[in-house]
């Protein structure tokens, strides 16, 4: 009925497939979880994530080489043999006891995804840690009734379902850079084809949270990742919203003097994320600057 598919690099996911594992057990299913790791060069990481195939139904595999986040998940799709595919990060773990279970009475023979959310611990975390907590918290961790407002953009792919029929018409584009916004373009194919997202409140927690100064390094990927869409006519500038206001600068011929701001603010902007309060506004202005200062 259900197969639970993880990919994993140099981050234990023992926890996770035990909870997983005694959830489904409760629920009276037939299932499988699949661990695929992309390749970690964490010895013992894949020590404690080997001791899973000693767990019934359950696999861990280690991939021979990296093939990044699009391949290694359609992978293990392509692997799965069961109907209903449930997509899960590694550095998640289920709110509630019931997680498996609250996706059961969704899946029928509907065309559609299914996204459960997703939350971020209450304690504050430390300073260095801040930036993604507080993103998270503000962009990420929102209610059903606000997702449902842009059900594709309000997709995340740390936490949800399809059908592996409905998965084998819209897949993860494995021919763009490995640059982090996959789960954008798989949302927009989705959107494309015509597939519902439907959106439930069933969450994990995000428990990987990096510290402020990898989250901007990472954020700078994506913008080379969504500036690498744009480009290549994978994905329409309007649907979302930073791609719609640099189009907007770039047809007003404004991007070499966005760029220069960017130069300019790079280092005042990057000492304000790192403290103690952090503003998504900035945020939102360094990452426009730095898209606008991108080339071909």
């Amino acid at each position: 009925m259900l197969s639970i598919l993880i990919p994993t690099y140099n981050y234990s996911v023992a926890a996770l497939v035990q909870e997983l594992h005694r959830q489904a057990q409760n629920a009276g299913i037939v299932f499988e979880i699949m661990v695929y790791d992309d390749a970690s060069p964490d010895t013992k990481t894949v020590q404690e994530n080997t001791k899973i195939n000693g767990i019934p139904n359950c696999r861990y595999k280690m991939l021979p080489s990296n093939i990044g986040r699009s391949a290694i998940r359609n992978l293990l799709a392509d692997n799965a043999q069961y109907d209903w595919l449930l997509f899960l990060d590694a550095d998640t773990i289920p709110v509630n006891d019931d997680f498996i279970s609250n996706y059961l009475p969704h899946f029928n023979n509907e065309e559609k995804v299914i996204y459960g959310s997703i939350k971020y611990q209450p304690p504050r975390p430390p300073e260095n840690q801040l930036l993604r907590w507080v993103y998270g918290n503000e962009r990420e961790a929102l209610s059903v009734e606000i997702r449902k407002k842009e059900p594709y953009l309000s997709l995340l792919t740390l936490n949800f379902a399809i059908r592996k029929s409905v998965f084998a018409k819209v897949r993860f584009n494995e021919e763009i850079p490995n640059l982090r916004y996959e789960d954008t373009l798989f949302s927009y194919d989705l959107m494309k084809a015509g597939i519902k997202v439907e959106h439930i409140s069933n969450e994990v927690y995000h428990l990987g949270l990096e510290t402020s100064e990898k989250f901007i390094t990472k954020s700078e990927e994506a913008t080379e990742g969504l500036y690498y869409l744009i480009n290549n006519k994978l994905i329409d500038p309007e649907y979302i919203k930073i791609s719609r206001v640099y189009r907007k600068i770039a047809k007003a011929g404004l991007k070499p003097l966005a760029a220069h701001f960017h130069a300019a603010t790079k280092k005042v902007f990057c000492n304000h994320l790192l403290s103690s309060n952090p503003s998504l506004f900035i945020f939102d202005l360094y990452r426009l600057g730095y898209l606008c200062s991108l080339k071909k």
